[in-house]
């Protein structure tokens, strides 16, 4: 019985073992050694991360930061759609290297994984048929749209109690449900609102139908995921940030999607790396 139990501490200890080299694993290192950048990303979220229906390859936003990290690594960017629901399982499972997929930071989420700097600041807020939602009070009892495993969820049923949520595994399938009257509101991140109302404008069906009233219900600061404790990993990804902060390259990409364009529905949204962030006091 001794043995046996020797046996059952020692087998622990080695999978321990594993396990915190898995936690402490170089992924700076790794990724220069296999030559490539495996992102988890969006693909049907505009302007973050897409599809081009052309090309058939990932464009948007998250996806050329991805690519200006890459670059910076010296290696070739690659990228795994990921869903709300998803994406932390797949970084933490190593099937991913970092996450860069309109990812809220929130102090639940920074238990379980890293977060870059701020490199974009949202605030969430709804989608609607026009002149449906004036207020919070116009969405009492009512079903509402979002994703599956995102901070929204969280936000609108904190904010309307008494509403009715429904998660879909992504935005098009909820702007769907708003579409056919099934919810009253498709809500999430502006930016991300803003990438479907631009779909949404280019239908004749239902182009000036929609609009996200100024109703917001939060601040949403999103942050590139890093598996916990991968410190080099962090660091290099934290300066590559700044660095194209400093360079304007971050601001290049920015103004790429989001910078002021008269009635522009894409430009939604604002560049963000905190003081406290960068270390100034």
């Amino acid at each position: 019985m001794a043995r046996k139990t020797a046996l059952v501490i020692a087998a622990a200890a080695l999978v321990a073992a594993m396990f915190g080299s898995a936690l402490a694993a170089d992924t700076l290192a790794d990724v220069k050694k296999k030559g490539v950048l495996v992102a988890g990303v969006k693909d049907s979220t505009p302007p973050f991360g897409s599809v081009d229906p052309n090309t058939k390859e990932y464009v948007g936003y998250d996806v050329d930061f991805i690519r200006a990290i890459a670059k910076k690594a010296g290696v070739k960017a690659e990228f795994q759609p990921v869903t709300s629901a998803n994406r932390m399982p797949m970084l933490q499972e190593g099937r991913v290297d970092i996450l860069a997929a309109t990812m809220t930071k929130t102090p639940e989420r920074a238990k379980q994984i890293d977060f870059s700097y701020t490199y974009f600041l949202t605030g969430q807020k709804f989608l609607t048929k026009v002149g449906t939602v004036k207020s919070l009070k116009d969405l009492e009892g009512k079903a509402i749209g979002t994703a599956k495993g995102s901070t929204s969820e969280q936000n609108v049923a904190k904010a309307v109690p008494s509403a009715k949520i429904l998660s879909f595994d992504d935005y098009p399938q909820a702007v769907l449900a708003l579409i056919q009257g099934k919810v009253i509101a498709v809500t999430t991140d502006e930016s991300i609102l803003a990438g479907q109302l631009g779909k949404l404008e280019k239908n004749p069906a239902s182009k000036g139908k929609f609009e996200i009233p100024d109703v917001q219900i939060s601040e949403e600061p999103y942050g590139l995921g890093m598996r916990k404790g991968d410190t080099n990993w962090v660091k290099f990804v934290n300066d590559t940030i700044l660095e194209m902060e400093k360079s304007g390259e971050a601001k290049k990409l920015f103004d790429k999607y989001f910078a002021p364009d008269g009635d522009n529905p894409m430009k939604r949204g604002t560049f963000k790396i905190t003081a406290d962030e960068r270390g100034i006091k």
